[in-house]
Order: structure tokens, then sequence, then C-alpha cells
């Protein structure tokens, strides 16, 4: 994730940010441009960039965000749609007459737009369900209302499914911990199921497939059987010495979704240090040093990984000296790295081609 800064007066915002903390004025992420601009208000209903490159051209509010307050995106003025791009692609939000619901539709928003910037600013292109109305790309965020059905996370031919508790913090981490997962966010949960969709999209019926196999094994394999086979028996007792997680020896397609969801991880945090300037100067002179500006989608995989492992010492050491647990509790072993690899051979090809 790239800094942003108020046109107006200056100030540092966040991707997030709806309004400037110090001179109030409005803020919407404008997607062509990649950036989050400042505005001034225009005709009614209008409002005029103050972003040097959109040169003054008019916008309007995504209704999510002058209505609803879940999103933050801006249309161009004379776009007949009232929904931005990310808004579009869900399908199905919370029931909001249920208490809580809509800070989880909040939550679950902003999660899937940082996704989006990711898969934008790598390349990768994306299909609605109104452009592929079988295979493209859409959102439901569902919630629990019958005991006997509960609503599973997961991914159907492009359609995306999250369970709405995910985005309930304290449960989140209750599930995360009787699991003894080392990591589960909504970000994360994002992530890897966009791994599945651009698994069809990418690799299957493609000279990937053979590599892929290789590597994560054969997909062909029972999905079903493979689901029971892990929950009853577990992961092997070596799994990290090929897989990124326990999760990810269940089933070459999962395998193959933690592992795509682990260099956007990666990707997305080294992008973001590059941002803001981040230098580690260790004390010993042959320790690894963070130096290396490169932007992330003009690097190639040994030095990303090259400034993935100091970055990771830093992000731990910060985290110890919070009291808090790790910031990144993985280690890469080199089969994961050498999955890793593919991944980024995958998208570079598909990044040329858009």
């Amino acid at each position: 994730m790239k800094a942003f800064h108020c046109n107006r007066c200056g100030q540092r915002v966040f991707f997030e940010n709806v309004l400037c903390e110090r001179c109030e004025a409005l803020l919407g992420y404008v997607p062509e441009l990649r950036e989050i601009s400042a505005f001034e208000a225009a005709d009614e209903g209008q409002w005029r960039s103050l972003h040097p490159d959109a040169e003054g051209k008019l916008y309007q509010q995504c209704h999510n965000y002058a209505v609803e307050n879940v999103c933050n995106w801006m249309l161009p003025a004379d776009d007949t749609e009232t929904l931005c791009r990310s808004c579009r692609l869900t399908h199905t939000i919370p029931n909001l007459a249920e208490p809580n619901n809509r800070l989880y539709w909040y939550r679950l928003e902003t999660a899937k737009r940082r996704l989006l910037y990711t898969l934008d600013a790598l390349g990768l292109a994306i299909q609605s369900r109104h452009v592929d109305p079988d295979n493209g790309l859409a959102f439901d965020f569902l919630e629990n209302v019958d005991p006997a059905a509960p609503i599973m996370t997961g991914h159907d031919n492009g359609r995306i499914t999250l369970n709405v508790a995910e985005a309930d913090d304290a449960h989140r981490e209750k599930v995360r911990t009787d699991m003894c997962e080392p990591y589960r966010t909504l970000l994360g949960h994002f992530r890897h199921e966009s791994g599945h969709y651009y698994f069809q999209k990418l690799i299957a019926g493609t000279h990937w497939l053979k590599p892929f196999r290789e590597r994560f094994g054969d997909e062909q394999a029972d999905y079903g059987e493979a689901l029971d086979a892990y929950y009853r028996d577990g992961a092997p007792a070596d799994w990290d010495a090929r897989c990124i997680s326990a999760y990810a020896t269940m089933h070459p397609w999962e395998d193959w979704a933690e592992t795509w969801a682990h260099y956007l991880l990666i990707v997305d945090v080294l992008d973001t240090s590059t941002a803001y300037g981040l230098a580690l100067l260790p004390p010993a002179p042959n320790e690894p040093r963070l130096t290396d500006q490169t932007p992330v989608e003009e690097a190639s995989f040994d030095n990303l990984m090259k400034r993935w492992y100091p970055l990771t010492d830093v992000l731990n050491s910060l985290n110890r000296s919070l009291g808090m647990p790790d910031g990144y509790p993985f280690t890469l072993a080199p089969p994961v790295v050498d999955k890793l690899r593919f991944v980024h051979r995958v998208i570079a090809q598909a990044s040329a081609r858009t």
C-alpha cells in the first residue's frame, strides 16, 4: 500500500480515510488513479478532485459511501452506476436489522477493498458477474441463521462466501485458537479465496497445470474425501517442511490458495515498507539490509525474498517490544519458497497480458 497525502493541506492520510483530520477536506479513493484524493464541493452531488493527476475532474460518491457509510470510493460524475467498482462485486450484504452487522459489513468491505487494491497493483484482471455470469467474481456476506447449516467461508466458480462472524474479532480469535492457527484475519480470508478464483482463471486448462501438479499435487484428487481426512486425522507432523500452513496439506487447491494468499501478504507488506522508505540497518555488517527500494511490481522474486527476510525480523521484534505475538509467525521451507516463486511467475505472465 502506497503512502497517501491530502491534496489540500499535505496531511498524511490513509486508504480508509473519508475526511482529512487537519483541513476537513472530503477524501475518497479514485480507482483509475490508484490514489486517495481530496475533494471540494461542486454542483449538487458532485465533487471536484484536488489531486493533480485528476486535472479538476468531477466525481460522485459511491452510494455505499454517501448513504451507507461503509465505503470511500468515488465514481466519475457522469457514471450511470451508483455503486463503485468494489461495491458492485458484493452480491449479498448482511441483514442490517441485526445488531453489529453494519459494523461487520464495513469491516468486510474494507478488507475487500484492500484485496482489490493489491490485485490491481499486480495487474491482475477481474471480471465481475455482469461480464461473466457463470464464473465472474462476486461476494456473498452471509450469517448463520440455522445452527444445523452453518455458513462456511469458501469459493464456488468465482462466488466467494464470507461468514459475517469472521468480522467479529472475538469470534475470529476464538476460532483461530481452537484451530491452532498462527494467523487468521479478514484480509487473509479474502486473499485465500481469491486464490481459488485465480486458479480457475490462470492455472486450470493452461500450460501452468503440469508445473502446478509437480509442486502442489494432483488437484483431481477427491476434495470431499481430502476434507474429511484432514478434519479426522489432521495435518502430517512434518507439514511445515513443504507447506506454508497445516491447512495447505488438505488438498492441492488449498495448498495453492494458502500460498497465493501468502504471496499477496508479502508483496503488500513490502509495498508498504517501500512507500514509507523503511531501511533496516542491523549492527552486524554481514546481516541483510533492507535498503533496496525497488517497487514490488518491478522486483524479481529473488529480490522480493532478499528484502522479505530482514523485514520479518523487524516485524517480529517490534511486536515483541509491544508485548504482542509475532507479526509474522511463519517459517518458509525451501519447497514453500519454490511454490511462492511459482505464484510469482504466474502473476508476472498474467500481468504482462493486461
